[in-house]
């Protein structure tokens, strides 16, 4: 069945919206009543609004619309339009509940009623995590410092984006020391958070898609060949190759599985005696491999 492309962009956009509402919440209740800064320009919102009271909705926006203009013409339409709904989603529905027109004031967290000081950014970053990685799989992203890492990887595809974006992060995280009264712990804490946002995030972004390649050398391709499509229901790419060191015809075989059958597959090798693998995590499948097996 074939996919509808207008479809899937309008339940993108829907999805966008609805996660920006659940970044206002998160905010509102995890972030803006606790002593750390969370990653990224929202960060540097949220530390002015501490120092200077000026709200983080309007600071999102100051921030992210010139930032939004240059993307639009330098990095791509689509990326900047879909990341700018998010943008403004987000500060309007933040403005919504710091101005009380949507009362939520109950379920804010405060560590200083006794509460766990981790808490607030283990929570906060967890589900920034997986609203990240929701905006990335539908086209956009969080805005900020993400159009800033997106244009810097676009100049110098030598450097990753995630390598520029956790630069950018870090120094965030830095900066909250001075802030919040040269304190070491909203450093800390703004660390975390980052950390959660970004391994949540990653394996979001991944899905269910990634598996384990297997490169074997052996003395005993055919037997060994059969055992793994028996037990692991997955076929395997003969090569053949020569040793650098003997000089020796071999064979190598290639074997993708799902992570979790790396336990029968260590039970499957032990019994082949000579026999070299190299494993390595591969990050997405296309086409025809089996997951139910």
């Amino acid at each position: 069945m074939r996919k509808n492309p207008r479809l899937e962009n309008a339940f993108a956009y829907i999805v966008i919206i609805l996660v920006s509402v659940v970044t206002a919440v998160n905010y509102y209740v995890f972030v803006l009543s606790n002593a750390f800064a969370p990653s990224g320009v929202n960060g540097i919102a949220t530390m002015i609004q501490y120092l200077c009271g000026i709200s983080v909705s309007y600071m999102s926006l100051l921030i992210n619309l010139p930032l939004a203009c240059f993307a639009f013409f330098l990095i791509g339409r689509e990326f900047t339009v879909k990341t700018m709904l998010y943008v403004l989603s987000f500060s309007g529905f933040l403005l919504l509940f710091q101005n009380h027109v949507i009362d939520i004031d109950r379920f804010v967290y405060h560590t200083e009623d006794g509460k766990s000081t981790i808490l607030a950014p283990v929570a906060a970053g967890a589900i920034n995590g997986v609203i990240y990685g929701l905006c990335v799989r539908c086209g956009g992203t969080t805005g900020g410092t993400d159009f800033i890492a997106a244009y810097v990887h676009k100049i110098r595809p030598d450097i990753s984006f995630s390598k520029a974006l956790f630069t950018f992060n870090t120094a965030v995280a830095l900066s909250s020391y001075f802030v919040y009264g040269c304190n070491v712990e909203p450093v800390i804490l703004s660390i975390l958070y980052t950390f959660l946002t970004s391994n949540i995030s990653g394996s979001i972004i991944r899905g269910g898609e990634s598996a384990i390649k297997i490169e074997l050398i052996t003395d005993r391709p055919e037997e060994l060949k059969a055992e793994l499509i028996r037990k692991l229901h997955h076929s395997v790419t003969i090569l053949h190759a020569t040793g650098g060191f003997t000089g020796k015809d071999r064979v190598m075989m290639i074997c993708v599985i799902n992570p979790h059958q790396i336990k029968d597959f260590m039970e499957i090798i032990s019994a082949y005696h000579n026999t070299f693998a190299c494993v390595s995590d591969v990050t997405k499948t296309i086409g025809n491999f089996k997951r139910k097996v």
